[in-house]
């Protein structure tokens, strides 16, 4: 027994070891953008569903924090001060699968393929949900849940979400080295990486101990791997629950993928299980506070539809293009700690993650970190 939870906790450690520098450049750069995009001018570049807000969506959630809580709650500031409520909630999709830290995560763990996929799925997975969103939820629906966002009920990572430090006068090298840009970087850094530290830790344990103590035979089995064509169309749609009940969002759901695509799970069953961190059961709950019951229903309605058929294309077009690679087998929990590439890369970007956090407290973070969470923010 206590080798079998050794096994899985070494597992956890040594993957999360594999991607820590990735994860402090991710969040680096995703913090560099925050700091120079300002966020009061979403909701007014979100006039409506048309392509080109929704293009303007994706890179604007491209360019924000990759937490799910503070996507979903930032969705709600932007449609509470005009932003087309369709539009806002591409900007929601891209936020959680077009950001810089889940490529490369997809890369360490899972190969570029996944980082690819990821990118141009997430594009299509946009489309499909405004599309399906025009076809299915009429305006009264639309009125009705802006009404109920007016109430302001809160969810999670709400300061966190409205938190706008950016810095706008100077050119961009200036805006990025300026004493005030530096701060708003380092708070950006420390507050993302506190909204999903959880996520992260959960899912490195839980892909640890799927790895370590669920057998071969089980994946087997349940991937419908004795059956190709069925596994290729079972993937996409099983995908979306695995990820509903594993609880865990954001890049936290990464190493899991792994772990899922080791055991057999089909490429567009990965992709699927990726896009679903914003349909796990604690953020359908923040949906039914902030938009009421139906709504919560047609975004869940929605949003599993448009990730199972974008998966769908993505699985036909990679397969077409022979690029759907072969199923991997971790061999982390194999590894040892030593001075090559990874521990390098590991100790450089350690040493940017202590200076950005010296920065964070030097500059009153602490105050607004008790601020982040909606239990302690005061509007």
């Amino acid at each position: 027994m206590l080798l079998s939870i050794w096994n899985a906790l070494k597992m956890a450690f040594f993957m999360g070891w594999e991607i820590f520098w990735a994860l402090v450049l991710g969040f680096s750069l995703s913090a560099i953008i925050q700091a120079v995009v300002p966020k009061g001018k979403m909701s007014t570049l979100l006039p409506d569903s048309s392509l080109k807000s929704l293009a303007i969506a994706c890179g604007l959630g491209a360019a924000s924090s990759s937490c799910s809580y503070a996507a979903v709650a930032l969705t709600r500031s932007i449609i509470r001060k005009g932003a087309n409520f369709i539009a806002a909630m591409g900007f929601q999709l891209a936020s959680t699968n077009l950001v810089v830290e889940l490529s490369l995560l997809l890369v360490i763990l899972l190969g570029w393929q996944f980082a690819v996929s990821e990118f141009i799925g997430g594009i299509i997975l946009v489309v499909i949900m405004a599309f399906l969103f025009r076809k299915f939820v009429t305006q009264q629906m639309i009125d009705n849940a802006v009404k109920q966002a007016d109430r302001n009920l809160q969810g999670k990572m709400e300061g966190h979400a409205l938190m706008d430090m950016s810095v706008t006068q100077g050119s961009l090298l200036e805006r990025i080295f300026s004493k005030k840009g530096l701060t708003a970087i380092s708070h950006y850094f420390v507050m993302d990486f506190t909204a999903i530290w959880k996520d992260i830790v959960i899912g490195l344990v839980i892909a640890g101990a799927l790895a370590a103590w669920v057998p071969h035979n089980f994946w087997i089995a349940f991937f419908l791997q004795d059956h190709p064509t069925l596994s290729i169309l079972w993937g996409p749609i099983i995908g979306p629950v695995v990820a509903i009940f594993s609880f865990v969002c954001s890049v936290g759901n990464i190493p899991l993928a792994a772990v899922l695509w080791q055991g057999g799970i089909s490429f567009g069953g990965v992709i699927s299980f990726i896009f679903a961190d914003l349909i796990v059961l604690p953020i359908l709950h923040i949906y039914w506070k902030y938009y009421g019951f139906k709504m919560m229903v047609a975004i869940f309605s929605i949003y599993y539809a448009a990730m199972v058929i974008a998966s769908f294309i993505i699985e036909f077009v990679f397969q077409a293009f022979h690029l759907v690679p072969a199923h991997s087998v971790i061999e982390i929990a194999e590894k040892s700690i030593r001075f090559d590439a990874t521990t390098i890369l590991n100790i450089l970007f350690g040493l940017i993650a202590i200076i950005l956090c010296i920065r964070f407290f030097k500059t009153g973070g602490m105050h607004m970190l008790k601020m982040m969470d909606a239990s302690k923010c005061h509007h």
